[in-house]
This record gives structure tokens, C-alpha cells and sequence, in this order.
């Protein structure tokens, strides 16, 4: 076990509160001016997770807080301070806990693919008049949309971009990812697998701590940004300078970006596999 002074905990959890708050205050101030924001947005609206409960600080598994008390919801009081009920979350949790677990280490164990180029978000918008961002414009229309997809063919592995393909576009995927894939298919190199390490830092919560979970938004925030602006759409009022993956330029900057965020994806998969891989050893004992 690890012990945390008050001054310790109650400072993490204030930086951790002040640091997500960057994120989670402009989403929720948009939200009420009826605004949305096509990069922002997306992370507090296809993943699961809501900003009250990104903004939660939890120290994560096997850690006492010293002179806390009725620190929250499966926190059990000790004489030394508050600490998380482990073992009966592990327990309750162990199935899923185990899937993220493998998921994680097959993922990590790959190589890295960098030759997808972003495709995916041109698959989604290939050959038909309905669009996820209605607000932006394309920037080479529809037609010069399905020149690059059926010039540069598509090689998308992750499953959860895959399932929004247009039904177009599905047969002209080198790949076709399911569920049950998932563990076989999911590479380093993907922006998508990567920006899921939010996912699973947030499914895991509260047995992982908040920095963790942060760390894995920061990581996401910041794919997500790159993701867009290799998309068909012209986001460049908004400040996003497109990446032209139809020139060669542009896929090369891709690839360099895929590379960078690989690396940066690394420490915090391995950081979630150790979280994981502790949880279950621990429950087998």
C-alpha cells in the first residue's frame, strides 16, 4: 500500500480538477450556446465518459489517503484513511478487466502500420450526400472525394471506424474488421486504437489514477486534432490547417504524425497493461 499526506492527495486532486477543467469548461459553455465543435466535441460524445466524471480525482488501486474519509463510491474508510475497495471491484470487474488486458498486450506486441493515411474519414463520407459535419464544407467534393478512396484503396483495422464506413465503401476496405477481430487487427500505428487508450484508462477508473485517465484524454485530444485535419472536410477556420493526404506531401506528413503519436502511445498502453495485469494478479491470489 501507498500512503498519501493530505497535502499530497488534496494537491493532486486540485491540479487534476484545474488541468481537466481546461478541457471540459469550453465543451460545456459551447453546450449550452446550442454550439458544437467538430474536434473538441468529440471526445465527450462518442466515448462514454462524462466531464463530471473526467473531472473526478482518484489516486487509483492500493493507495490510502490519509486522513480522508467518505472519499466517495467504492472507497472503504480505514483507520489510516480512505483507500478504494479493490478486491471487490477486481472481482466485479474481472471479465472486462482481462479483455482490456489482452487487447492492450496483442496491440502492443505489433508493429506499427503507417500506411492508412486517414482514409477512414474519407471512407465515411465516400459516395453519398450525408455528412457527420454538415457545418464545414469539403475540400474536394464528392467527386474528388471518391477519386482518392478508389485511387489510394483503404486499409482501416480498427473495427469502431470501420462499423461507419458508407456501404460503399466497406468492400473497397483491404480489411474487414469486426468485434471479434479486434484483438487480432488493432495495430500501434492507429490513430483510433490510440486515442482509445482513453477508453479503456476511463473503464478502468477508479482502479487507475486520474492522471492516468488524463494523460490518455491529453494523448486523444491531441490525435483527434490530427485526425480532422486529414479528413475531406476544410476545418481551416477554425484554425486546423488541413493535411492533403492526397498528395504525397500530405501523406507523408500523415505518416510522421502516426509515428509520433506511437511513441507517445507506448508508455501509457504499458502504463494500463501494468494496471491491469497487477488487478489480476491480485484477484487470483
Amino acid at each position: 500500500m501507498e500512503f498519501l499526506e493530505p497535502e499530497v492527495w488534496l494537491a493532486r486532486a486540485q491540479a487534476h480538477r484545474r488541468r481537466v477543467g481546461a478541457w471540459t469548461e469550453p465543451h460545456l459553455e459551447r453546450r449550452a450556446r446550442g454550439e458544437s465543435h467538430p474536434v473538441e466535441d468529440f471526445l465527450f460524445t462518442y466515448y462514454g465518459h462524462r466531464p463530471a466524471r473526467l473531472r473526478q480525482w482518484h489516486p487509483g488501486a492500493g493507495v490510502v489517503l490519509r486522513g480522508a474519509s467518505g472519499f466517495g463510491r467504492d472507497y472503504l474508510d480505514t483507520p489510516e484513511g480512505a483507500t478504494l475497495d479493490t478486491a471487490a471491484l477486481a472481482e466485479r470487474r474481472g471479465s472486462s478487466i482481462e479483455w482490456i488486458a489482452r487487447l492492450l498486450a496483442a496491440t502492443a506486441a505489433r508493429p506499427a502500420y503507417l500506411g492508412c493515411f486517414g482514409l477512414h474519414e474519407w471512407a465515411m463520407v465516400y459516395r453519398t450526400p450525408e455528412v457527420r459535419h454538415t457545418a464545414w464544407p469539403l475540400r474536394l467534393g464528392g467527386e474528388g472525394i471518391a477519386r482518392v478512396v478508389e485511387e489510394r484503396g483503404v486499409r482501416c483495422s480498427h473495427f469502431d471506424a470501420f462499423r461507419f464506413f458508407t456501404p460503399e465503401a466497406r468492400p473497397l476496405n483491404v480489411l474487414q474488421p469486426t468485434r471479434e477481430r479486434q484483438r487480432e487487427l488493432e495495430q500501434p500505428g492507429c490513430l483510433h486504437a490510440n486515442m482509445d487508450l482513453y477508453k479503456w484508462a476511463y473503464k478502468l477508473s477508479p482502479l487507475v489514477s486520474g492522471e492516468l485517465v488524463a494523460d490518455c484524454f491529453a494523448l486523444a485530444r491531441d490525435i483527434r486534432a490530427v485526425d480532422m485535419r486529414a479528413s475531406p472536410y476544410d476545418l481551416s477556420a477554425l484554425g486546423y490547417r488541413p493535411i492533403p493526404i492526397e498528395t504525397p506531401e500530405g501523406r507523408a506528413e500523415y505518416a510522421a504524425e502516426q509515428r509520433r503519436f506511437a511513441e507517445r502511445a507506448r508508455p501509457l498502453r504499458q502504463r494500463l497493461l501494468d494496471a491491469c495485469e497487477r488487478l489480476l494478479s491480485g484477484a487470483a491470489r
